[in-house]
């Protein structure tokens, strides 16, 4: 349901994905409808389904950043709309105001205008330029290297012990008889509590027909209880270790539902869930994440056949605690995970308990997950989720150790490509070996080039389709002691390749298939893919005789790519 304005345009309701419903209001009558409810418009269709925003938190952030802006632009005097803003004005009015207020009524502004309101000169250009000041957040530093995997221990530890209770207290309940007839003991209780689920020591002492105090005193109800149900102790250990194997958003996690469990197979599964933030995202879970989503699944069958259909669609069931039969359907409070490391004693790296936070951990799988097996490749690929800007502000400004080695060889080999694409072109105004070696003396000096690879460099004998190459394997762009597998127009810019006058009929021909392909291809597209080899190509061409190109163009012809080591998928239409 698209969100709503109010008659007098000075509130909004909104409807987001989940069903959940939300009124905001600006609260202050004194500022008009102007601009104010011309900003509550433009947000109107930034809220789901229109837009992004898809979350209560979010709106309210843009409702108080309308209050913020509409409140400063009165105290000037200004009472018109939106349109009737000045560039100066908006200017004046985000360099005053915080950070969070300029970039919310940046995008506000940008909304009105894309919406059809229209905006004095200059403002359109300014909303979309670049903010005045960035908001001052700091990213969050991942965990160490020994306290993730102090956490990972003790999470994992938590999980394998209960679940190997629970399935002890499963065989039991098989072994076990109806208490009121064979008798008060553990797999007795155990039979009983999987039969009717959670259940006070009254009602279980009230069927075996002994008195409470006698009841406990004989024991074993509450090790019958844990055993069979999980509670919340085992259910942080469970949703911890699920966010350092999948890496999901926190708020991601505590909503999840089994309806957002999509089995692709016995061991792939896209979880489903709400971004807080956002709206609905998916992700392919990793092995170890699938295997315990399996095992919670199992660990919780039993109390999610005992509840009511729409509690048992809640993925972190878990009874309220031994002794009770109260069952809970969201995630444990976040408070609830420190008081779980308190008492697994799960210590940080100044010695101290560790301090948790779910979006910490989401931090630091982003940053351990090249190191991880699963993953199979050291390169962390970016969240799609996350635009790179994001993805280097949030995740990567405090690398780890592995992470700063991969960001510093991508440095390098950035660089080495630059320097590598500004060397000048060795281009031969005719073939002899002295020609080469005098005007070349620095080039033959970094490739180590001997007289008798000059000689087969003079004689064709290193002849690729766009030059001679110096070293074909050199592993410049393939693997080291294999043929270069580059690409014809690839060579344009090796520092290998050497350029003679009988190489200017195949260069040419490559000037018609880049011709061909700037026909066909989109502008951005083409400069992508063939814009650097397309310049080097026709600086190439700018140090040939124009005698040479004449004859290489009449021998040529109009053959089209039918000269070309083209593949199938590469050749012109």
């Amino acid at each position: 349901m698209p969100a709503r304005l109010s008659e007098d345009r000075l509130s909004i309701t909104a409807v987001f994905s989940d069903g959940t419903s939300a009124e905001f209001t600006v609260d202050q009558p004194a500022l008009g409808a102007g601009l104010a409810g011309d900003l509550l418009a433009a947000l109107a269709e930034m809220v789901h389904p229109h837009g992004e925003l898809d979350a209560a938190g979010s709106v309210r952030l843009y409702v108080a950043a309308v209050r913020n802006m509409a409140a400063a632009l009165a105290e000037t005097g200004f009472t018109g709309g939106a349109g009737e803003l000045a560039r100066a004005q908006l200017a004046r009015y985000w360099l005053a105001a915080p950070a969070w207020a300029e970039g919310c009524t940046r995008r506000l502004m940008r909304a009105f205008g894309q919406a059809g309101g229209m905006q004095a000169g200059g403002v359109a250009e300014l909303a979309a330029g670049r903010a005045y000041k960035s908001r001052d957040t700091h990213p969050l530093k991942p965990y160490g290297e020994n306290e993730w995997a102090a956490l990972t221990d003790a999470c994992a530890g938590v999980v394998a012990e209960s679940y190997r209770a629970h399935r002890a207290a499963l065989a039991g309940a098989t072994r076990g008889a109806d208490p009121a007839v064979a008798g008060w003991s553990p797999d007795n209780l155990r039979w009983l509590l999987a039969r009717t689920g959670p259940a006070t020591l009254a009602a279980v002492s009230a069927h075996a027909g002994l008195p409470v105090s006698v009841a406990r005193a004989r024991g074993g109800y509450a090790q019958a209880s844990t055993g069979l149900f999980p509670h919340v102790d085992v259910v942080v250990g469970y949703r911890l270790l699920l966010g350092v194997y999948s890496g999901v958003v926190p708020d991601g996690i505590d909503d999840l539902v089994t309806t957002g469990i999509d089995w692709a197979g016995d061991a792939t599964v896209l979880l489903s869930y709400v971004k807080g933030r956002t709206a609905a995202e998916s992700v392919s879970l990793s092995r170890p994440a699938v295997r315990l989503l399996e095992q919670w699944l199992a660990h919780s069958a039993l109390l999610r056949a005992g509840v009511a259909p729409g509690e048992r669609e809640h993925l972190w069931l878990r009874v309220k605690g031994p002794g009770t039969d109260q069952v809970c359907c969201g995630a444990p409070d976040r408070h609830r995970s420190q008081d779980w490391v308190r008492r697994h004693q799960v210590r940080a790296g100044d010695g101290g308990l560790l301090k948790i936070r779910q979006d910490r951990i989401r931090t630091t799988h982003l940053a351990m997950r090249d190191n991880s097996a699963w993953w199979g490749s050291r390169r962390a690929a970016i969240d799609p989720n996350h635009t790179p800007q994001v993805e280097g502000d949030h995740y990567l400004s405090e690398p780890t150790p592995a992470q700063r080695q991969l960001i510093d060889t991508v440095i390098a080999g950035a660089q080495h490509d630059l320097l590598r694409r500004a060397r000048p072109p060795a281009v031969l105004t005719d073939a002899g070996i002295a020609t080469l070696a005098a005007g070349y003396p620095q080039l033959i000096a970094s490739l180590g080039l001997d007289g008798e690879v000059i000689a087969e460099l003079m004689d064709g004998q290193r002849d690729v389709f766009s030059a001679a190459c110096a070293d074909q394997l050199s592993g410049l762009h393939g693997p080291r002691g294999k043929p270069c597998p580059a690409r014809p127009w690839v060579c344009l810019l090796c520092p290998l390749a050497i350029f003679a006058p009988r190489h200017a009929g195949n260069l040419l021909r490559l000037r018609g298939f880049f011709t061909r392909q700037w026909q066909a291809m989109p502008a951005a597209q083409y400069m992508a893919v063939f814009g650097p080899y397309a310049t080097r190509l026709d600086e190439v061409l700018s140090r040939y005789d124009p005698a040479v190109l004449t004859a290489a163009a009449t021998a040529a012809g109009t053959a089209g790519d039918q000269q070309i080591p083209l593949r199938p998928e590469e050749r012109s239409l």
